[in-house]
């Protein structure tokens, strides 16, 4: 073999080499770019669940604050009504003694 044919037979053993070696990097690609996709949309999916998350914890403590509104609303209630039982009686002491 001359040094043109070795030459030659060496650059296209390096050619091959070269394209077996971007195929395997663009199936690489592919396959990384599939993976990336998929992890975006389960941020998105996350995202959207940490969102509606968000939201009804919102609901929530707002039902709360109403739940302890409604429950000191009826408590005052009861002490308004025993504190006018209690001046009701005593206007009936205070009358009587008359």
């Amino acid at each position: 073999m001359n040094p043109n044919e070795k030459t030659l037979s060496t650059f296209e053993t390096r050619i091959r080499q070269m394209i077996l070696r971007f195929q395997e990097l663009k199936e690489e690609s592919r396959k990384l770019s599939a993976e990336v996709e998929k992890k975006e949309q389960d941020i998105k999916s996350l995202q959207e669940k940490l969102d509606q998350s968000g939201r009804d914890y919102e609901s929530l403590k707002m039902a709360k604050m109403m739940e302890i509104t409604d429950g000191d609303l009826e408590s005052a209630k009861a002490r308004i009504a025993k504190m006018i039982r209690e001046v009701n009686k005593c206007i009936t002491i205070l009358s009587g003694e008359k």
